[in-house]
């Protein structure tokens, strides 16, 4: 078990005297509270509240949110209420606690399709109230998920399958990379166990044969750059997870030979600027696979992951991936949106990590606000809110161009009129045509990633068609299209 002394050490930069303290006394607080109980593996149970507070910790989260995680299960289940934390550590400590208390109650895996889908909605609406409810739910799940040994085959399994649908599509969507890569890979251990065996062997043997390749690739880089006189931060190499590399090995009907970025080099310099002379020195020195450069800086992924990737043929002619990144990049791709996510109330939160613009941040988010306004507009029905979130939340999305350059992120499968309606609702309600890529569209075209999407409207349009509820794709068309037809008068 972590002493405070170690878990405060967890952070890289040290807290003031003054958070410190406030982490330590909640650290008192909940070790007294929760005297005497055991975990199913013998430790005591405070070990859980500690390693999800270190998880906090590592995220850069600040003094209230790392004080929350080790408060996360007083109330529930010691004999101290949620008035004695608030008392204690105030009422935004106290908020983001009951936050994660409700959020625990929920079964997610219910007795009825109505009842797990009516939890999840919960769960995303505690989502959108305060993101920190759900990145402490987040890191209490991968602890629970690395003691999932001492439980009952049939649990294993439940919860494993709950981890991979639920926990694993909100991380990624968070951009917490780390933490969904390491849930992915304790899942499906117990989901597939034949398969995840055979996995690990497959993928020691292969980095095995590739260690000298990568290892060489490293040295002649360092070199390299050494030579332009580009600092270095880090270079190192990184073996690809587990599930990942079982799925590439699936979409390659099992060959290894073909899964090229299963060791990957990543190299850290100081700036973007600095990216971008790397890769020129990289493909100077080895020749770049065709079609294998991907620029995350200047589009990055949805959920705010940015990086330079190149397949190269490397040392030997054996093909390696190299990512090239700032360090910043790299916390980001760890940590996500807790890397830079700004909270009035925990500034050292924003100390740490990098500043940016609030409005930044704000527009990254706005899918989390929907979650609210779709609430409000399917009324709290569940189905209508479950279809709305397989579709906007857990598909992967694209990006589309506005004539003048600006991005539009989208959904897979969304068409024109989802396109009009994410610029503005007047936008999509007065549509009249579009043009892909300077070609004439149907409305009901599925655009692709990296289209260039022009719209003509109508204005004396009163309403929009109605038959474009048969094939638009997000929930904020179909709700805007439903309240245009409703206020105009028309059946659907």
């Amino acid at each position: 078990m972590l002493s405070l002394k170690e878990l405060l050490a967890v952070r890289q930069k040290p807290y003031d005297k003054k958070r410190a303290a406030f982490i330590s006394k909640a650290y008192s607080f909940a070790e007294v509270a929760h005297k005497g109980q055991k975990r199913m593996t013998g430790e005591p149970y405070f070990v859980h509240s500690i390693e999800t507070a270190k998880t906090l910790i590592r995220m850069g989260l600040g003094s209230k949110s790392v004080a929350a995680a080790l408060l996360h299960d007083v109330p529930e289940d010691t004999d101290l209420s949620l008035e004695n934390v608030r008392k204690e550590f105030g009422k935004d400590v106290a908020f983001i606690v009951k936050g994660v208390t409700k959020v625990g109650k929920i079964r997610l895996r219910g007795a009825t399709d109505e009842v797990y889908l009516e939890n999840l909605r919960k769960m995303f609406l505690a989502m959108a109230a305060d993101i920190r409810v759900v990145l402490i739910k987040i890191a209490d799940r991968l602890d629970n998920m690395k003691t999932l040994h001492v439980h009952s085959r049939e649990k294993q399994i439940s919860i494993a399958n709950e981890t991979m649908e639920v926990f694993v599509p909100i991380a990624n969507r968070l951009g917490v990379g780390e933490i969904k890569n390491q849930m992915e890979d304790l899942a499906f251990k117990y989901l597939d166990p034949e398969n995840y065996e055979d996995t690990v062997r497959r993928s020691k043997e292969a980095l095995n044969v590739r260690a000298k390749y990568t290892k060489r690739a490293i040295k002649e880089l360092q070199k390299a750059l050494k030579q332009e006189k580009i600092e270095i931060l880090n270079i190192v190499g990184r073996a690809k997870h587990y599930y990942r590399f079982y799925q590439k090995l699936v979409k390659h009907d099992m060959q290894v030979e073909e899964v090229y970025d299963l060791a990957a080099i990543r190299i850290i310099v100081p700036t973007v600027e600095d990216c971008y002379r790397v890769l020129g020195i990289v493909h100077q020195r080895y020749n770049p696979m065709i079609g294998r450069i991907k620029d995350y800086i200047s589009l990055p992924k949805p959920n705010g992951y940015r990086s330079l990737h190149t397949t190269i043929f490397g040392p030997e002619g054996k093909i390696l991936e190299v990512q090239i990144r700032t360090r910043k990049m790299d916390y980001e791709a760890e940590y996500g949106i807790a890397a830079h996510w700004i909270y009035s109330g925990d500034r050292s939160f924003k100390e740490l990590f990098f500043r940016r613009k609030k409005e930044e941040f704000e527009k990254q988010l706005d899918w989390v606000k929907q979650l609210r306004s779709w609430h409000e507009e399917t009324g709290g029905l569940s189905d209508e809110f479950w279809a709305s979130l397989k579709i906007d939340f857990f598909k992967n999305h694209i990006f589309a161009f506005t004539p003048m350059g600006d991005v539009i992120d989208l959904p897979e499968g969304a068409t024109p009129v989802d396109f009009a309606y994410a610029i503005h609702t007047e936008v999509g309600n007065t549509l009249s045509g579009a043009k892909i890529n300077q070609k004439i569209v149907a409305l009901s075209y599925v655009i692709r990633n990296g289209d260039v999407v022009e719209l003509t409207t109508e204005k004396k349009k009163k309403a929009p068609n109605k038959d474009w509820l048969k094939f638009v794709k997000t929930a904020h068309a179909k709700s805007k299209i439903k309240q245009a037809l409703k206020k105009n008068k028309i059946n659907f």
